[in-house]
């Protein structure tokens, strides 16, 4: 089956192309802030499925560009959706827990009502439901906490700032699941091949990383594991503004994806010690 990935130098992105003969398109060739553009490269080349690993992922930047934020995470996978629709291809569309607003304790269900708090979840909001709406052969992943050898994440801030700093304040209250941007990439591959099989498994899915922590029991598992003593003082979210509101409750329940697809979860704390040997960076 040929895969056709929206994203080219993206964490998801990058492992797709590392896992499978995938052709991915960048920027260059199809701009996600035209969704025109987006639908007629899917029409031209007719693939055999869709991923859409592309996004604007600049949070606190969204409050500020709304409008293009919705562009590109609302209005171009809806575009892309409906484009697998007319081909009656399947369409993995990547999106987030941000679309929750982060309340509660327990992990967030599929079918859980969405009130984003920020404008990013806003626009991936959009997204979701373009692509709900457009009636093909999709499913809607959302993930969490991403995290991998390429771009930037925070285990490589936490490991750049290991090499000078001794002690560093990282947020204590908001939970959950660091996800490896390979199993991720797994995940959409194993999807879209399922999907290509039976329509009927079209749907909302959540897949994140195990176990639940907070950014600061993240931090620590990254020094120990790369051997450097650095003390990590968790502080509440309210030392630590940021223009957009984060949640503080990002656990996802993932039960629907393993029971449609037999996809488990990750334990991502393997994942820290694989992506520390791939940066060649030893205890």
């Amino acid at each position: 089956m040929s895969i056709l990935v929206f994203g080219k130098t993206g964490q998801v992105a990058r492992e797709l192309q590392a896992r499978a003969p995938v052709v991915a398109i960048g920027r260059d060739e199809a701009d996600l802030s035209d969704p025109a553009a987006c639908a007629a490269v899917i029409a031209s080349r007719s693939p055999g499925a869709v991923i859409n690993a592309a996004a604007y992922t600049g949070v606190d930047k969204a409050e500020e560009e709304e409008t293009l934020a919705t562009l590109v995470n609302g209005e171009a996978p809806t575009a892309m959706a409906k484009a697998c629709a007319v081909l009656d291809i399947p369409f993995v569309h990547i999106s987030t827990d941000y679309v929750f607003d982060g309340s509660g304790h327990r992990p967030w269900q599929t079918s859980d009502p969405r009130h984003p708090s920020n404008a990013y979840g806003r626009s991936k909001l959009k997204g979701e439901r373009g692509v709900e709406e457009a009636g093909g052969r999709f499913a809607v992943l959302r993930t969490s906490w991403v995290f991998s050898s390429h771009g930037n994440n925070f285990l490589k801030t936490m490991v750049r700032l290991s090499e000078t700093r001794s002690e560093l304040k990282v947020v204590d209250d908001q939970i959950g699941g660091p996800t490896p941007a390979a199993d991720i990439a797994d995940a959409c591959l194993t999807i879209a091949r399922a999907l290509q099989q039976d329509a009927g498994k079209s749907g909302l899915y959540h897949f994140s990383g195990t176990p639940n922590v907070s950014w600061a029991h993240f931090a620590r598992t990254i020094f120990d594991a790369v051997g450097r003593e650095v003390s990590v003082l968790g502080i509440p979210t309210s030392e630590y503004p940021t223009p957009a509101v984060r949640p503080l409750n990002s656990r996802l329940d993932c039960s629907a994806t393993v029971e449609a697809f037999g996809i488990a979860q990750p334990d991502w704390r393997g994942a820290v010690k694989q992506i520390l040997d791939e940066l060649e960076i030893a205890p």
